[in-house]
């Protein structure tokens, strides 16, 4: 089973905590082990440690870290990186090639992306060439590479789980 870890760039602290701590979130629910965040956001951190700790699982949030440090030391470890943008190749052009990868660190950025980016990633993936959001393009990357298995995803830990149900909103404490 091939390991996702996010990195998520361009997170501007004063407005983007919302969409960030939701790249976050769609991350973990959709089958990623974790996210890296390039700047220092310990709010950020907190929310997504208080959901894996209410909902179960492993998946970690950290903060401060360089991305070309973070982008190069997954390289020399023998990882793959994969840049989430509008600019790249077509997803379904290219997403068998990287299910057959080990450890894949997926990058998604917010504001406008260094240049540089573009260069140090082994695939540049363009879920469409429309402008979208940085999670839905995450969340479609992530249920096409993993074809749907990730949305049966429990966690055995978990202190909280939903009761599927047709009408209303049904919750379970464990």
């Amino acid at each position: 089973m091939v390991r996702i870890v996010i990195l998520r760039i361009g997170h501007r602290p004063e407005r983007d905590q919302r969409v960030t701590t939701h790249v976050g979130l769609a991350a973990r629910a959709l089958g990623a082990e974790g996210m890296y965040l390039a700047e220092a956001d310990n709010g950020v951190v907190q929310s997504i440690t208080d959901v894996v700790t209410r909902w179960g699982g492993t998946f970690f949030c950290k903060d401060n870290m360089k991305w070309r440090r973070c982008i190069n030391d997954w390289k020399e470890g023998g990882g793959t990186v994969v840049h989430l943008t509008m600019y790249g190749l077509n997803l379904p052009e290219v997403i068998d090639e990287i299910r057959g990868k080990d450890n894949v660190l997926v990058i998604v950025g917010a504001e406008k992306v260094p240049g540089e980016i573009f260069g140090l990633a082994d695939y540049n993936i363009a879920v469409t060439s429309q402008p979208h959001s940085e999670i839905s393009s995450l969340a479609v990357f992530l249920d096409h590479l993993f074809s749907g298995t990730e949305l049966a995803g429990r966690y055995a830990d978990a202190k909280i789980r939903i009761i599927p149900s047709k009408a209303g909103k049904k919750t379970e404490e464990v």
